[in-house]
């Protein structure tokens, strides 16, 4: 075992997933070993904790802590934390009745702190952010997809258009639909499977309905404006902005990556083919070096300024977000989506930084605990 000694001063943390009858929980396993491992260096006691474990009339709960080779997981008794990071890994999880229930005590606990609460709902996001002035210019015309009628009244103002699930992640799920008058087959909807894509024509909007139908089966779905982004050798890239609360309780940028499209895919997502960029390089293909320079000093002012509305309107305590941005061929900056549990950045810089900052935001909430 570990021979770094916790400061007594500092709050117990710990990350909170849910139990597996083989693993003995879920979640990501590297990521929690390194949140772990940066908690010990700076005399933090951290472990993971399960719903099930987490034992809230206790004064001691069962804990995992990885070995020191960090293979092995041993589950060990641990003080009650103070401090709750929320790493439930899905929707699925979160809508059991044993979690929701766990959720709700430990947000009405007087000694526990957990901040977000909840996976972010897309249609909410846009709802939220139109609620505000300064937010609403950079939100994508969206609508719920009720019917083909919504469909047909977007096409009367956009030739192109995405549909995404209101609760999807990494892309899962994401069509994107063009209209050509000019042709037999006007109605041309790309459906993203895996990196590759299937492209279906269709005749009229009754055909196009039936087949979205099929496609999103019971998930309910936004339908939204597609930007022209800017591109880097004729495929599209975005921002990925990571916002987390600093040791003052503020909002505060992490780092800011891109992520270019995969030669043929309707995102930028990695798991998609898309590939991790660096921002300024992407921006001044497109831009040069000047504007490029600009636009990348005006992302963090607008990202920040989105994270306090959204918790404002959501809310809830949130400690970190990360963020999609589109920058269009003007050099505008459009929201696509927020996600209240971001991965890991594989940018050396912003994982280091975004692993130090769970802990000063946890001892920021100690000190001003309830």
């Amino acid at each position: 075992m570990n021979t770094h000694i916790p400061d007594e001063t500092k709050p117990v943390i710990a990350i909170l997933t849910t139990s597996d009858k083989v693993r003995q929980f879920n979640g990501n396993r590297n990521n929690f070993r390194d949140i772990i491992r940066t908690g010990k260096e700076l005399g933090f006691l951290v472990y993971v904790v399960t719903v099930r474990d987490l034992k809230l009339e206790e004064r001691m709960v069962n804990g995992y802590v990885p070995s020191s080779s960090g293979r092995i997981w041993y589950s060990i008794p641990v003080p009650l934390p103070q401090i709750i990071y929320n790493r439930i890994p899905t929707r699925e999880d979160e809508e059991k009745p044993a979690v929701v229930r766990k959720i709700a005590q430990c947000l009405e606990h007087p000694g526990i702190k957990l901040y977000n609460p909840y996976f972010f709902n897309k249609w909410s996001l846009f709802e939220w952010l139109k609620g505000s002035y300064a937010t609403s210019k950079h939100v994508p015309k969206t609508r719920r997809l009720r019917s083909a009628n919504t469909l047909i009244a977007m096409l009367n103002n956009h030739t192109s258009l995405y549909l995404k699930p209101e609760n999807g992640k990494a892309g899962k799920g994401i069509m994107r639909l063009k209209y050509r008058a000019d042709t037999t087959l006007p109605y041309r909807l790309q459906i993203q499977s895996g990196k590759k894509n299937v492209t279906y024509k269709a005749a009229s909007v009754d055909r196009l309905w039936a087949r979205i139908g099929k496609e999103k089966g019971n998930s309910r779905y936004i339908v939204q404006q597609a930007i022209e982004l800017a591109a880097h050798r004729g495929r599209p890239f975005d921002l990925r902005v990571l916002l987390q609360k600093n040791g003052r309780g503020g909002w505060a940028m992490t780092g800011i990556g891109a992520r270019l499209a995969g030669a043929r895919s309707i995102t930028t997502h990695v798991p998609r083919g898309g590939s991790i960029e660096e921002p300024s390089t992407m921006l001044e293909s497109t831009f040069g070096t000047e504007r490029a320079a600009s636009i990348l000093k005006s992302v963090p002012t607008t990202a920040l300024l989105i994270a306090r509305q959204i918790e404002r309107a959501s809310d809830s305590m949130l400690g970190e977000m990360s963020m999609d941005l589109g920058v269009d061929e003007n050099g505008g900056l459009w929201f696509f989506e927020a996600n209240s549990r971001p991965m890991k950045f594989d940018e050396p810089a912003i994982r280091k930084l975004s692993l130090e900052r769970i802990f000063q935001y946890g001892q920021h909430l100690a000190r001003h605990s309830k």
